[in-house]
Parts: structure tokens; sequence; C-alpha cells
């Protein structure tokens, strides 16, 4: 057991405590205060999405009305149909391409490996809007066509997603492996497991939290993308971020607020699959 802390002859016993209590109050004063101006503006949105008022001044009640005429909206179904293709084609091979290179990485030595990784983490660190304008650029380069029927029209924003999100992946991927025992891999081997059943029975079952975080990750980038998306795509697609943003260029209605409220639960959904997937694995590896 633990020797009790003796206090000097003469001193207050009561004088740390005070002090110490000051300090939490204070820590946990400026942590609401800091929760409470980054949440406040989402939800007082989601808030008035359920406000039966065109307009967004005053509360005029609870009512559901303006998700059902979100519900019956086609424009703005189709632009969430959009968002959903783009986002789950562009999270698969961004999370395939992820996984490959985070493996690449980890597993092969070879002349300029450090410029390539820091060239691949490029799109992280790079505004959002230099990689849209970029993109516009390539395509526009490369003559890509605009006329294309659905969903051959979201290929361009499909590729330039791709190229965003597939390296959040990887270095979600990449992170994970720096705890992997290569003598797992060895033993594997040494009992007569081909290469392709070491990867598939010993690796990827380690990589499974890392992998899905950075395809949940990547999902999220990719569905609430705008600037990117902005750029890329052609005068007859449209998704729903791009679709909020041309509702409220004209005013701020009820009917804005419950579909931005839609994309924000969508995304704090993949965003808490993808933490709790990220976390460590203590008890499976402890």
């Amino acid at each position: 057991m633990t020797a009790p802390v003796r206090r000097p002859h003469g001193s207050p016993r009561n004088l740390i405590g005070p002090l110490d209590y000051t300090r939490r109050w204070w820590m946990r004063f400026l942590v609401a205060a800091t929760f409470l101006a980054l949440y406040a503006p989402i939800l007082t949105l989601i808030a008035y999405s359920f406000n039966d008022s065109r307009r967004n001044i005053m509360w005029r009640g609870f009512t559901l009305k303006y998700y059902e005429k979100a519900w019956n909206n086609d424009s703005l179904i189709d632009a969430f149909v959009n968002s959903l293709s783009i986002a789950v084609f562009s999270t698969a091979v961004s999370t395939l391409l992820g996984v490959l290179v985070a493996i690449f990485l980890w597993r092969f030595k070879f002349p300029g490996k450090s410029a390539y990784e820091g060239f691949m983490v490029l799109p992280i660190v790079i505004p959002e809007i230099c990689m849209g304008v970029a993109m516009m650029a390539f395509f526009a380069r490369v003559g890509w066509p605009t006329n294309l029927t659905w969903p051959f029209n979201l290929g361009n924003i499909i590729i330039a997603h791709i190229a965003f999100s597939f390296p959040f992946v990887a270095v979600i991927v990449r992170a994970r492996m720096v705890g992997f025992n290569r003598e797992l891999e060895d033993a594997a081997k040494d009992l007569g497991a081909s290469e392709w059943q070491t990867m598939r029975d010993v690796v990827l079952p380690y990589l499974k939290p890392g992998i899905v975080a950075g395809g949940l990750i990547a999902f999220t980038l990719s569905l609430d993308d705008f600037v990117i998306t902005f750029f890329t795509a052609g005068p007859n697609t449209i998704t729903l971020p791009v679709k909020i943003f041309s509702m409220v260029r004209f005013s701020v209605t009820p009917e804005v607020n419950a579909a931005s409220t839609i994309l924000i639960v969508i995304t704090v959904i993949a965003t808490v699959l993808a933490m709790r997937f990220q976390a460590p694995q203590d008890k499976q590896e402890g």
C-alpha cells in the first residue's frame, strides 16, 4: 500500500482543495463554452427545421411538414441519390486503394519512398478549393463529356472524390499497421500458410478496424463535399450539398433546414461509427 502523504506541520489542510476545485471549474467552463460556440448554430438549424413558419425568425410551433416537403421534392431526392451513389462508389474504390497503398508503404522499401509518402498526402494538406480547380482543369484538358446519362454523368465527380479521399484511408490504415507484430505473419508462413492466406487470415483481420474507419471517413468526406463537387459537376449533375447551396441563395427556409439536418445526421452516424472502429481494440488484443 502507498504511504499516506504527510502535510507540513501547521499547513492549512484545505488549501489545495479549493484551488484544485477552482481550476477544474474554469476548465469545465471553457470546455462548455467552446462546445456551445461550435455546436449552437448546428443545434439551432436542427431545431428550426421543425419550425412551423416559412421565416426562420421566430418560433411558431412544432411541425414535420417541411420534412414531408423535402421528401416530396423530386429535385432534392435526385440530388440525394446522386450524393449517395457518388459516396458509395468513391468509398469502395478509395478504401481499396488506401489499403493497398498502406500495405505497400509498410511492407516495401524503395528509392523515393519518403517523397512518395509526402506526395500521397498532398490532397489532405492543400486547400480544397485548389483541389477543385485542379480537377476542373484536368477534366477540361482531357475533354471529359458532360452530356452522359446517369450514372455515367457522375464519373468525373467520383474520380475527383477518390483522388481526395483515398489518402485519408491510407493514413488511417498505415497508422493501424504500426502496431502489427510481424512475428505473427512469420509464424503463419512457418505453419504452411501461403502469402495470400497470411494476408487474408492474419493481416486483414488485424487491419479491419482501420479499414472500416477509413472507409466511413471516406464516405463522410464524399457525402459532405461541396467545393470539389461544385468545380467538377456537369451542368446536368447536382448533389445534395450543391442543391442545398442553391436553395440557400434564395432564402433559408425550414425545408432547407430539414435537408441539412438529414445530411448532418448521416454524417454524424458515419463519424461515430468511424471513431468506434478506429479506437484501440484493447479488450480483443489484451
